[in-house]
């Protein structure tokens, strides 16, 4: 990827260019160059034509950044499960501008979020109830409409969505290869539906595929899904991309409509895209309308902050803002469900507590975000046995921790034990 940092004015003229005349003037490799990402999470940019490149970020509860390794510390949102939980569109539309804050102090133009696949299945790692990171619920309307209210807040304060994983992305073994059989009913009325809401209400800027098939096909080349379903019958309007090495063919997933391989380095869109043109594989006309795509996502991006899409190579930054903090701590309380309340015991009144038992191992460990996208660094960590002392801190209440039984131990006994 070159070193482009396009100025203020040619970031300004790209906002107002006629992409179609833009794409005239492009040479064949400038063109394949767009459809797929060069580094792990840009796209490319075209520095003839004044054309600069979106960064985009992971993930569902806070903005990581570029680093895997070391990333820059960021405000741990509450888990989608938990947004889940509050039935809140409005929260969850004021957790999507947080997040959008968050994504420009790091230069990201497209958050990659929100998840709204169904969590229907425990070999779902993305979305169970076991590691419970990655989706709202087990029921379409709610996730869709969460999900609308999640892209709403992102987009309304110039940070675009990237709605994943379209569609039934329900189990991690064998991510790549398995085929998802599902009727056309339970299709559109369960996996579809949050889709269908979220583009309805909210009009993501991007769909991310997802990794395995459905019935036989996979998704990133898969031209009902893509073309005749989300374009065509739904009437999307924006960029679709590939899940991380989600790609598996050149031909084929550039003529069902999947405008962006990600990420570098690219397998099927280098030299093999000029190879399937002489082919008579892919017509000009579909890498054009790929281009498009990839072209007026980035138009979106300059055009809802331009000073993000200029800077987006600098270093980035942590933000924090009192209101924000609140608001944070405001999503986690919403998000617990109390399920019973005999004798209206809760609230406490602390002047009638002496004593307070804490117990089990997850009242002392400081693990606030789930793993692979949902990984990050956060600011600050509290904990809830640090949260409990601190709240009873100079009242003369003693509180008292034991560990009790950990997981490991309990899962050991229930093995042992099974019938």
């Amino acid at each position: 990827m070159t070193e482009y940092t396009p100025s203020t004015d040619d970031v300004q003229q790209f906002v107002k260019a006629d992409l179609r005349n833009l794409i005239s003037k492009m040479t064949f490799d400038e063109k394949a160059s767009l459809l797929s990402g060069p580094t792990w999470w840009t796209t490319a940019d075209v520095p003839r034509l004044g054309i600069p490149h979106f960064k985009c970020t992971d993930g569902p509860n806070g903005i990581r950044g570029s680093s895997h390794f070391n990333p820059t510390a960021a405000t741990c949102i509450p888990c989608e499960t938990a947004l889940g939980a509050t039935f809140n569109k409005d929260l969850v539309k004021q957790a999507g501008g947080l997040l959008a804050r968050d994504s420009k102090a790091k230069g990201d133009s497209f958050l990659l979020a929100p998840t709204c696949n169904i969590q229907r299945n425990p070999m779902n790692g993305r979305a169970s109830l076991v590691l419970a990171f990655e989706s709202f619920s087990e029921d379409p309307h709610l996730s869709g409409m969460l999900a609308a209210a999640y892209v709403n807040g992102l987009q309304s304060n110039g940070v675009g969505a990237t709605i994943k994983h379209f569609v039934c992305n329900d189990q991690e073994d064998k991510r790549f290869a398995v085929s998802v059989q599902v009727e056309a009913r339970p299709l559109r009325e369960i996996y579809l539906m949050p889709f269908m809401l979220a583009q309805k209400y909210a009009q993501p800027w991007a769909f991310m595929t997802s990794y395995s098939r459905i019935n036989g096909t996979h998704c990133s080349e898969n031209e009902w899904l893509l073309k005749d379903l989300l374009r065509g019958e739904w009437k999307f309007d924006g960029l679709v991309m590939s899940d991380w090495f989600g790609t598996y063919s050149t031909d084929l997933a550039i003529k069902a409509g999947l405008d962006l391989e990600m990420p570098s380095p690219t397998h099927w869109r280098g030299p093999q895209l000029q190879h399937s043109v002489d082919a008579g594989k892919i017509d000009i006309k579909d890498i054009d309308a790929r281009v498009f795509g990839v072209l007026q996502a980035v138009q979106r991006a300059a055009e809802a902050d331009a000073h993000v899409v200029q800077q987006n190579s600098q270093a980035e930054a942590y933000r924090e803002s009192p209101e924000d903090r609140q608001l944070n701590r405001r999503i986690a309380a919403e998000a617990i469900v109390l399920l019973k309340n005999t004798q209206n015991v809760l609230p406490l009144d602390k002047t009638k507590i002496k004593n307070i038992a804490v117990i089990g191992p997850n009242a002392k460990t400081r693990t606030v975000s789930g793993g692979g996208s949902a990984y990050l660094t956060s600011k600050y960590v509290v904990t809830p046995l640090e949260g409990i002392q601190q709240a009873f801190k100079g009242t003369g209440v003693e509180v008292t921790y034991a560990a009790g039984c950990y997981g490991q131990s309990l899962c050991a006994s229930c093995i042992l034990h099974a019938p």
